[in-house]
């Protein structure tokens, strides 16, 4: 059963029933990230993300985090392009507990300064940690060729120097602008009823006056360009991206079915063809990036940096066969029921269902169907995949990435 309630400030909950559950998944999502942050703010939705947990009115960091513990909740945070969100997982019989905490280091923290100081160093190693990691890097660089350095070409860490710049100030002057109630969603999924969720949310959120959202209008500006950087490891991370659809485009479940075939399993072409049939790869694999303006299918792998060329010549073979050939009525059928699968299974999974429902009340303002997606994941058809395929690929458009030792892009 799913339920949702919408305040007169602009917040919206949903709660999403799951009959013999024993635990329950709370999450806090606001509708920011690292895409609509200018150049001083670049890194600083994430930084506010890790300082939320740094100290509240009531808690220092230790108590927070013993709180927690002592409930035997799991807690955690995550920033994406477009995305923040602050989540728990306790049972049941905790559930008002852990929400008590979960709020409070939502609307409470205090940031202090000697906390602020030691995180931005944890940040900072957070940042060298990405640079250590190739494959990570190569799909940031894979961004900024594909969006420029701003919007979704942003990294989601930001700049060491911004980092270390950041001010007190600075946190509370985004929090007013962004962390408005009209730009929060509180989704609760497992054993947890409506009247429970919505007593917890009014009790510590009834409060919560409107702010001043900024809406920040996006201006996409595709960059399409071919990026390398030079780093002395032992092997070359390749990235390439095609433009594809915004998530609110009735084609985005086709595309991903089109994924599914081209690089989403063991069983898809580029997994088949450039690891099983000409061994030039480990890890090779595709998956679509959606947001609310646009879209990508990006592809990526790591090979040894004498089998740069072949495995690229490779990928690109594999494309253009797709697009030349299409693909077959069975690697479809097996796409879609993958899809289908993968919904089932996480509808078993509170944490799932917890981020689906919010994310999906965050983007669209509406509660999921699961029944009207399902119904049009079956009524697609192999001619849809076909007629869409003609579409993407387009070569005058793909950005491309490379990282190892190398001193020139793809080509």
């Amino acid at each position: 059963m799913i339920f949702e309630k919408r305040y007169e400030n602009g917040l919206r909950l949903v709660v999403k029933k799951m009959e013999g559950l024993s635990s329950v998944t709370m999450g806090i999502l606001v509708g920011t990230g690292a895409s609509v942050e200018t150049a001083s703010e670049d890194g600083i939705s994430h930084f506010i993300e890790h300082m939320q947990f740094k100290g509240t009115k009531k808690r220092n960091a230790f108590e927070l985090s013993d709180s927690f513990d002592r409930l035997g909740a799991q807690v955690n945070a995550f920033t994406g392009k477009d995305l923040t969100c602050y989540y728990s997982k306790c049972i049941t019989e905790h559930t008002a507990a852990c929400f008590e905490l979960l709020s409070d280091l939502f609307l409470n923290s205090t940031f202090p300064e000697e906390e602020m100081e030691r995180e931005k160093g944890v940040v900072c190693e957070e940042i060298s940690m990405n640079e250590d990691t190739p494959e990570d890097l190569c799909l940031d660089l894979l961004a900024s060729a594909f969006y420029g350095k701003e919007n979704y070409g942003r990294n989601i860490l930001g700049t060491t120097k911004n980092v270390k710049g950041f001010t007190v100030e600075d946190i509370y002057q985004y929090k007013r602008a962004r962390y408005c109630p009209e730009n929060i969603v509180i989704s609760f999924a497992g054993g947890v009823d409506m009247a429970t969720a919505q007593a917890l949310v009014e009790t510590y959120f009834g409060t919560l006056e409107t702010g001043k959202f900024e809406a920040r209008e996006q201006k996409i500006i595709c960059n399409r360009k071919h990026l390398f950087k030079n780093k002395p490891i032992e092997q070359m991370h390749l990235a390439l991206a095609y433009p594809s659809v915004a998530r609110a485009d009735e084609k985005t479940d086709i595309v991903s079915a089109i994924n599914g075939v081209l690089g989403g399993s063991m069983s898809a072409r580029l997994f088949q063809e450039v690891r099983e049939k000409r061994g030039l790869a480990y890890s090779v694999y595709s998956y679509v990036s959606s947001y609310a303006e646009c879209g990508s299918l990006n592809i990526y792998a790591g090979v040894n940096p004498a089998n740069t060329n072949e495995a690229y010549e490779a990928i690109c073979d594999v494309i253009r066969i797709m697009k030349e050939k299409g693909i077959t009525e069975d690697e479809f059928s097996r796409s879609r029921e993958q899809m289908k699968a993968g919904m089932f299974f996480s509808n078993e999974s509170s944490n799932s269902q917890m981020l689906l429902y919010g994310k999906y009340m965050l983007y669209f303002d509406k509660i999921f169907d699961f029944e009207e997606r399902l119904a049009r994941i079956n009524t697609m058809t192999h001619e849809m995949a076909q007629d869409v395929i003609q579409t993407m690929f387009d070569e005058k458009n793909k950005a491309t990435a490379i990282v190892g030792a190398t001193d020139k892009p793809l080509e």
